[in-house]
């Protein structure tokens, strides 16, 4: 599509076929010719666009002019025209916006403004969108939004239907304006050729321009705020276009200057090599690349500040790349800076992403003991859903740091029943928390702890321990699900009576509450000097059966009571009196227990020497008894 002017007569139009070429002239064929009517006043063309099916045409003029042509130019059956605007002020520059109305953008010198020529709104008049035009060639429209983007020598600015939209600071003189894909091309004239970092504004500084060049075409991305190309060419340039993907730029001495994108990836390298990390990250998310590329881009964001020593903002980019990075290439650069609180924050996000080794938690757990962060270690390893570090790894952890609480919480939460004994005795030395403990415990796993430990509870909680023994040799175990240890102050040392019983009360009530291990002592003061003892009581009674289980043999225990006779004579008396014990295990129990009265009876004078004599010869009355005393190899 072609325009003539001539001063004598009106414009001409001409639309060619550029794939049919005329025989006898060797040129396209020229399909049809229209006379462009501007009420017959002579002015030139300033501004002329088309609609994409070339259906309709609009031509500004120099007299503030516009002409609407509609009808089939391409095959030449006829075409009606209007005036549909007139103004005072020059038209610089026109194009159309396509959808459920058809509009004009008009630009004149004066204003900016937008015409409904088909559609809803269709008659009304123009509106203004700004009251500030432009100059020639310097509105064009944008193809992916369907506004229209006008360059003025202090910015370059946004305009729908509705008025102005963004606005991109970008000082200078502009001679031309035209979009392709995200970019903006401007021309500078000679007079503004040589371009600095306050002629670009936020768009950054562009090499020096020999100012004997005739104009300079500049490259933008306005989304990103870069300069894509800069360019001075030896001529002034007339028009820019976009065709087959690519920009072109043709000069008023008749070259064509081909503009290429370059590919993505040498784009990212050249952003790389500039340390333009932030833009990389935006252009990445921007194309849609995948998240393993953008990844890298985390990565080498964050290798770049971690040069810089901002060490905060370089973790918040390599926790953004985790997925795709080696853990040991960022915790060797944070463990040589001692960079502890950085540390933590990237080992409990590969946690949280299930990438850590057993390595990792125990790195993790040393920093948390480092920093002396209970708060931290305990929201680790009570962290909702599923678990995310090894277990074994960090119970070893926990106890080789001291925080034997935490340990035995994870032992308990895994039902590591032997683990939860272990610390609570060998760590902790809560010998009352850890008997209770067991006491919950089914029957064969109780057995195994306290006959294991059965020595040390004896020395700490001789009477509970003893109970727990009886109980269980008797078949009369019945597991405490409610065992709970309380202080008991000696009535003799305590105020009143009633004061035990109200503080005993308040600590079973409360103790029934917490979780084991987390169980405390009793707070129940006492006086400086008082005597107290641990008891496990069970806070709720329960009157369910005994379990059934196979009882052992009570020679099994005997040797758990060394040193602890009293508590042996009461074990040995409790299960002699169980009904249907066997005759050899009554017989052991019976030489046994003769044994500790005589030794008891030498040991004491007195009342206490006549009362273990008497429970001597008490064993003597049974004729079984006696014959088994007499001779104990027979019933061996």
């Amino acid at each position: 599509m072609t325009i003539t002017e001539t001063l004598s007569s009106e414009p001409v139009l001409k639309v060619w076929a550029l794939d049919k070429i005329d025989r006898k002239t060797g040129i396209p064929r020229c399909t049809s010719t229209l006379l462009i009517q501007n009420g017959r006043k002579q002015f030139p063309i300033s501004a002329f666009a088309a609609s994409d099916d070339l259906s309709q045409l609009a031509v500004g003029f120099a007299n503030g002019a516009v002409t609407v042509v509609r009808g089939d130019l391409i095959h030449d059956r006829g075409a009606k025209q209007r005036t549909v605007f007139e103004s005072e002020e020059p038209i610089t520059g026109i194009a159309f916006r396509e959808g459920n109305i058809t509009a004009l953008y008009i630009a004149t010198t004066a204003r900016i403004l937008t015409l409904v020529i088909s559609g809803r709104g269709q008659g009304q008049p123009a509106r203004t969108l700004d009251d500030t035009g432009c100059a020639v060639d310097c509105m064009t429209i944008d193809p992916a939004t369907r506004d229209v983007v006008v360059a003025r020598n202090d910015a370059i600015y946004y305009y729908g239907l509705h008025g102005r939209g963004a606005v991109h600071n970008c000082d200078g003189q502009k001679t031309l304006i035209t979009t392709h894909h995200d970019y903006i091309a401007l021309v500078y004239p000679t007079a503004t050729a040589s371009l600095s970092k306050s002629t670009l504004g936020s768009y950054g500084a562009t090499p020096g321009i020999d100012p004997n060049r005739t104009s300079t075409l500049t490259i933008l991305n306005t989304d990103f705020h870069f300069i894509a190309h800069t360019e001075a060419l030896p001529s002034l340039i007339k028009t820019c276009f976009a065709e087959w993907g690519d920009l072109f730029a043709l000069t008023i001495d008749g070259k064509l200057f081909r503009y290429h994108e370059k590919p993505l990836q040498q784009k990212f390298e050249t952003l790389f090599q500039r340390n333009l990390y932030v833009l990389a990250v935006q252009l990445a998310q921007r194309v849609g690349v995948d998240v393993a590329q953008q990844n890298i881009i985390f990565r080498k964001y964050g290798d770049y500040l971690y040069q810089k020593k901002d060490y905060d903002t370089a973790m918040q980019q390599y926790l953004r790349a985790i997925d795709n990075t080696e853990p040991s290439l960022v915790i060797r650069k944070y463990l040589d800076t001692q960079r502890i609180h950085n540390l933590v924050d990237y080992l409990e996000e590969l946690h949280e992403h299930n990438k850590a080794t057993s390595d990792h938690t125990i790195l993790l757990l040393n920093c948390y003991a480092k920093l002396k962060d209970v708060d931290k270690l305990e929201a680790f390893i009570k962290a909702p859903g599923e678990q995310k570090f090894d277990l074994d790894t960090a119970i070893s952890m926990c106890r080789q740091g001291g925080y034997f609480d935490q340990a035995a919480y994870l032992a308990r939460k895994h039902s590591e029943h032997d683990l939860v004994v272990s610390i609570l005795i060998e760590d902790s030395k809560k010998y009352a928390e850890a008997l209770a403990y067991i006491w919950r415990l089914e029957p064969r796993a109780a057995f195994d702890n306290f006959s294991k430990y059965a020595t040390v509870l004896l020395e700490h909680c001789s009477e509970d321990t003893t109970s727990i023994f009886v109980d269980y040799y008797t078949g009369r175990f019945r597991p405490k699900k409610d065992a709970v240890v309380v202080t008991v102050v000696p009535a003799n040392q305590s105020q009143s009576a009633g004061y035990i019983s109200q503080a005993s009360s308040a600590v079973q009530n409360l103790a029934a509450m917490l979780p084991l291990p987390y169980m405390s002592m009793s707070d129940t003061s006492s006086k400086a000097g008082e005597k107290t003892q641990t008891r496990v009581v069970e806070a709720v009674e329960d009157d369910e059966p005994a379990p059934k289980y196979d009882i052992p043999k009570p020679r099994g225990a005997f040797s758990s009571f060394v040193d602890h006779p009293a508590e042996f004579i009461k074990f040995l008396e409790a299960v002699l009196q169980t009904d249907g014990l066997q005759k050899d295990d009554r017989t052991d129990i019976n030489t046994t227990l003769f044994e500790m009265y005589l030794r008891n009876a030498n040991n004491d004078s007195g009342d206490e020497k006549q009362l273990w004599e008497n429970k001597a010869k008490s064993l003597l009355a049974g004729p079984d008894v006696r014959a088994s005393l007499l001779n104990p190899y027979q019933h061996a």
